[in-house]
């Protein structure tokens, strides 16, 4: 169960999976991944973990609400 703070990168491409997103694929200059028609960019892997604040905007432009974020 994630909690809704930072996380590594691997964890929420683990946890995107787990909600019905495929990939990640190769881009242009950042990797996505696709859940039907949604095609959500994800951040170039650093040496630091996902902040809060990102995660909040990634988990917004894939409309997964904090309440089935923290479920999984």
């Amino acid at each position: 169960m994630p909690t809704f703070g930072a996380i590594k990168r691997k964890d929420l491409i683990r946890y995107l999976r787990e909600l019905g997103f495929e990939g990640p694929y190769a881009g242009g200059r950042h990797q996505y991944m696709v859940k039907d028609e949604v095609r959500l960019t994800l951040p170039n892997p650093h040496k630091g973990d996902i902040s809060k604040g990102l995660l909040a905007r990634i988990l917004s432009e894939a409309d997964i609400d904090r309440d089935t974020w923290e479920e999984l």
